[in-house]
């Protein structure tokens, strides 16, 4: 059994969930995974990521280390393009693994496609205009509108700059193995391509190329990434919740769903963890909000947020559940200094770390929202390494899986994703949708900006 570097802890529940309970959810636990494992529940072509840390090719890690290696020779910064799962989880391992400021960062890894705004895509040009650029386009199909729009800003940019031939060496694509728009383009044009396996969903596809090559790019070890993942699938498993840390969580989750508490917020207290935090919330938001249920993930940063939201979060509507996110070891440690004169009332705290502050800060907010009727309970990280987020990213992926699987939808499609699209294409006058088109005209009439 490989050594957990995440734990979950749920003692302070025992006032909102009694252990009964948990050990009635076993059931559901042994049909989740029997389907996952079996391949025979709901969406079971999209279960490429199940064991993907241990069946990804090493050929491909190879090649996936390889080019980074060479991008970050050539390159002073990386554009990666794509929109929720083809851009998260890879911003969520830079962040969380990397210096705290981007200017720190060599390469850096900035982002783009994930929304549709002129002023960002305009400073993003005047950014990288004197630097070393290259890009990786990331898309299953190539025909997604926000990072499509500006994939195609971005390449006029780097064939005008550097012609078509350089400009080529330097764009990858992250694409479908044999079809799509993105697929002949880099055909055409001979751009070095990566797969996105066709049995992997967007937001499961941290662990495959789509999150690898910027990860990779950004300088972090990604086969730790992989071995950590590995490593989670090993207490990850099981047909009951003592033995299955992805299960317990999930259960936890639904058995408090069904007793009114439909919100979840992921509070976490280390900065590092806000892009983790938004991770998640595509993951379990677009793998659960269906069929008139799901619970609605949420996320917070403390101890920023409880100087917001902590007044809600204390004596607010009694529907919220919280998951706190804690660091037991930072990278480095800074100490509270001593003042003779003491004007800030401070030196009490002087000679400790501001790791000791912080989790006393955790300790108090805990215990004050349980005692405020908010059902609490905390995921502990080992530290900042590749390894304990490679656990971290199975270990939701997982849970997820196995929560969807409780509140009977399918957990691997979106498909209320696909109508605010068919909208937008009607509206911006895409062929095939004329007569939507001729509908919501009829109804926007009146809408003004």
């Amino acid at each position: 059994m490989s050594k957990a570097k995440i734990s979950y802890n749920d003692k302070l529940l025992s006032g909102f969930i009694n252990k009964d309970e948990l050990e009635n959810y076993n059931q559901s636990i042994a049909s989740a995974e029997k389907m996952l494992s079996g391949r025979s529940g709901p969406g079971n072509d999209f279960l490429g990521w199940l064991d993907l840390p241990r069946t990804i090719s090493p050929s491909v890690v190879d090649s996936i280390a390889s080019k980074a290696s060479e991008i970050k020779e050539k390159a002073d910064i990386l554009i990666c393009v794509g929109i929720g799962g083809s851009y998260l989880g890879a911003r969520a391992a830079i962040e969380f693994l990397s210096s705290s400021f981007e200017d720190m960062r060599k390469p850096r890894v900035v982002f783009a496609g994930h929304s549709i705004n002129s002023d960002y895509i305009a400073d993003l040009l005047d950014m990288v205009k004197d630097r070393s650029v290259a890009v990786n386009m990331i898309s299953k199909s190539g025909t997604t509108t926000e990072p499509g729009v500006a994939f195609r800003v971005i390449r006029q940019f780097m064939e005008k700059r550097y012609g078509k031939k350089e400009a080529a060496s330097r764009i990858i694509a992250t694409t479908d193995p044999a079809k799509g728009a993105l697929r002949k383009l880099a055909r055409e044009e001979g751009y070095t391509t990566f797969e996105i396996p066709s049995d992997v969903g967007g937001r499961f596809s941290v662990l495959t190329p789509v999150g690898l090559f910027p990860i990779a790019v950004s300088g972090i070890d990604i086969r730790n990434l992989l071995t950590g993942a590995s490593e989670s699938m090993d207490f990850c498993s099981g047909d009951n919740y003592e033995n299955n840390l992805s299960a317990h969580y999930a259960a936890v989750r639904n058995i408090l769903f069904r007793k009114g508490f439909t919100t979840e917020v992921m509070a976490a207290f280390q900065p590092q963890l806000h892009f983790v935090s938004e991770w998640w919330k595509q993951l379990a938001g677009e793998s659960e909000g269906k069929c008139g249920t799901g619970i609605f993930p949420a996320a917070l940063d403390y101890t920023t947020d409880l100087h917001s939201l902590g007044q809600w979060m204390q004596e607010g509507i009694r529907n919220v559940f919280e998951t706190f996110v804690l660091l037991k070891k930072t990278n480095r440690t800074v100490e509270v200094p001593k003042f003779d004169d003491d004007s800030d009332e401070l030196n009490y705290l002087a000679s400790r770390s501001f790791e000791e502050i912080n989790l006393n800060a955790y300790k108090g907010t805990l215990l004050a929202h349980v005692d405020g009727g908010v059902p609490s309970a905390t995921i502990s990280l080992e530290d900042r390494s590749e390894k304990t987020l490679g656990q971290l990213f199975y270990f939701f992926e997982k849970a997820i899986a196995i929560s969807g699987y409780m509140l009977r939808v399918n957990p691997f499609d979106q498909p209320g994703v696909e109508a605010y699209k068919k909208n937008m294409f009607a509206l911006l006058g895409k062929g095939g949708f004329e007569k939507l088109r001729e509908q919501l005209l009829s109804r926007t009439g009146s809408m003004q900006l």
